[in-house]
């Protein structure tokens, strides 16, 4: 399952996952947790992600970039 739809938007699971990195960077299982979703489909999610430039990824742990932060403004407003 796509974190990221064909028209662009963000599934529920990619918009967990990038709402729990509000709070900080974090390793896949800590986002796991945080977002209530299996590590399988948040380690497939965050290379998804990463891809997009939503997410930037660093000795293990993720982060939110300008860009994720601006997606989630967007899914807000």
């Amino acid at each position: 399952m796509a974190c990221i739809n064909p028209d662009g938007t963000l599934a529920p699971s990619a918009q967990s996952i990038l709402t729990a990195l509000r709070g900080g960077a974090a390793k896949a299982e800590t986002l796991a947790q945080q977002a209530g979703l299996p590590l399988f489909r948040v380690r497939s999610s965050m290379r998804e992600l990463v891809q997009a430039g939503l997410v930037t990824e660093q000795e293990g742990a993720y982060a939110l970039t300008d860009a994720g932060s601006e997606r989630l403004k967007a899914i807000a407003a």
